[in-house]
């Protein structure tokens, strides 16, 4: 009897019945980006303004005046921000949605080897370092070499958060075992996180605003950098999305359709860190946007791993840029932490599943 197809899954069933869904919500989150990116150039530090409009709409004298004006802050600060938020979310949506597959753990999210804890770490240390040398190079000086320190401070610890799971957990051949191995390592790292700002209590405002997350410090610099790892990490899961078809057979079947599992296991992981990393240095540790965006896809439709692993990008991507307009409006002038609004919203909505879940068990 012939070997069984991965990509041809009785839960995830090609051809035009689910083709169809699947382009449908595809071109849906490509227009809700597409209203919220428009949403994000409108929504400014004093409320929301389409002065900037005015210039293209024939304003003339003191009304293209203001919109010359403004068109600068949008050009320079808003517009980087939105596409850096859109960016960061798709980047979170992708390592979700291969952590999930990677662990046929529907509630596993990108920060469960370490990198969050790792990330934090980084970010403490360099924010400790720059207390201390403040007082010998200037403040002016600590704070420049900060601003250069803590993208890649924070992307080291991520990737150290993950080394030391991989190392711990002797690799990837027991999934189990990682996972324990992960959430050992976070504790241990965010313990030393914590003693470090006992001692440069300096440190302490730094790693508060980091950890709840923030896009306010998006610019294009980052969104290039967003962008070019998430089109990599992108292509290179699309290219591993068969080896994720076959994991949901189980390990045997796996093994015996002629998957190298140990190496694919590692790649992944090693694919999971770089988009969490990249994220996570530039972001802050934005939660439950890696979590929830895979569920949504899977809630809406049901396609192999191809079509999820993008269509999870693309809500990661809505769903922080949603988040990030709204921290920008609901208090305006003064801004919510968009980490904090993710986490709520992301909560709220993993309680009505679990509620839902019960009534339909009943």
């Amino acid at each position: 009897m012939a070997a069984p197809q991965p990509a041809v899954l009785p839960q995830a069933a090609s051809g035009p019945a689910r083709r169809a869904p699947a382009r449908l919500l595809a071109l849906l989150l490509a227009a809700m980006a597409l209203l919220l990116g428009l949403c994000g150039l409108a929504a400014g530090s004093e409320g929301w303004s389409l002065a900037w409009w005015g210039g293209w709409a024939g304003g003339t004298g003191a009304q293209a005046a203001l919109a010359a004006a403004e068109w600068e802050l949008v050009a320079a600060i808003r517009a980087p921000r939105t596409l850096g938020a859109l960016l960061t979310g798709g980047l979170l949506g992708l390592a979700g949605a291969i952590a999930q597959g990677l662990f046929r753990n529907p509630l596993a999210d990108p920060y469960l080897l370490g990198s969050a804890a790792g990330a934090g770490l980084g970010v403490v240390l360099v924010l400790a370092a720059g207390g201390a040398l403040g007082h010998y190079i200037g403040l002016a000086t600590a704070s420049g070499l900060l601003r250069v320190g803590l993208v890649g401070a924070a992307f080291a610890g991520a990737v150290l958060g993950v080394a030391l799971t991989l190392l711990l957990a002797r690799g990837t051949a027991r999934p189990l075992v990682l996972l324990l191995a992960g959430v050992v390592v976070g504790i241990l790292l965010s313990s030393v996180s914590e003693l470090v700002t006992l001692v440069s209590p300096d440190a302490l405002r730094g790693k508060q605003i980091f950890m709840l997350g923030t896009t306010s410090f998006l610019g294009w610099q980052s969104s290039v950098m967003l962008g070019s790892v998430l089109l990599l990490a992108g292509a290179l899961a699309w290219r591993f999305a068969r080896a994720l078809d076959a994991l949901v057979l189980g390990e045997h079947s796996a093994v015996s359709l002629g998957l190298a599992l140990p190496r694919v296991r590692l790649l992944l992981v090693l694919l999971m860190a770089l988009a969490t990393g990249t994220a996570v240095a530039q972001a802050g540790l934005v939660a439950f946007v890696g979590l929830v965006a895979p569920h949504i896809v899977r809630r809406l439709v049901v396609v192999t791993h191809g079509p999820l692993l993008l269509l999870s990008a693309a809500a990661g991507g809505v769903l922080l840029l949603a988040a990030d307009v709204a921290a920008r409006s609901v208090i305006a002038p003064q801004e919510l932490p968009v980490g904090v609004l993710t986490a709520v919203l992301g909560g709220l909505y993993l309680m009505v599943l679990l509620r839902r879940r019960q009534r339909e068990g009943l």
